[in-house]
C-alpha cells in the first residue's frame, strides 16, 4: 500500500512539473501547477515519516510556508491584473524588470 502511495504521489509531482514546464501562457496556471507540486511534496513527506514512526512536526512548517507562498502568488496575480489587465505573460514586457 505504501509503494502505490508513493508511485502516486511521485507521478503527481512528475505530471505537476511536466505541466509547469510546458504551460506557460497564464500566470494563475503555473501558481495552480506549484501548488500541485507542493501538495505531493507534502504527500511525499507524510508517507516518509509515517514509514519510519517520526513525529509530524517539519509537515506542519512545510505547509506554513506553502500557505505563505500560495497568498504571496496570488497577491502578485492580483496586483497584475490590476495594473495589465490579465494575466497572460506575454501582455507585458519582462525586460522592464
Amino acid at each position: 500500500m505504501v509503494k502505490f502511495s508513493i508511485l502516486t504521489s511521485l507521478f503527481i509531482y512528475f505530471s505537476g512539473v511536466y505541466v509547469f514546464s510546458s504551460k506557460r501562457k497564464h500566470f494563475l496556471m503555473v501558481l495552480l501547477k506549484l501548488e500541485k507540486i507542493g501538495l505531493s511534496l507534502f504527500l511525499l513527506i507524510i508517507i516518509y515519516l509515517k514509514k519510519f514512526d517520526y513525529d509530524y512536526f517539519f509537515p506542519v512548517i512545510f505547509l506554513v510556508f506553502s500557505v505563505c507562498e500560495g497568498a504571496l502568488g496570488l497577491s502578485i496575480l492580483v496586483s497584475m491584473i490590476r495594473s495589465h489587465g490579465n494575466d497572460f505573460f506575454n501582455s507585458f514586457g519582462l525586460s522592464l524588470c
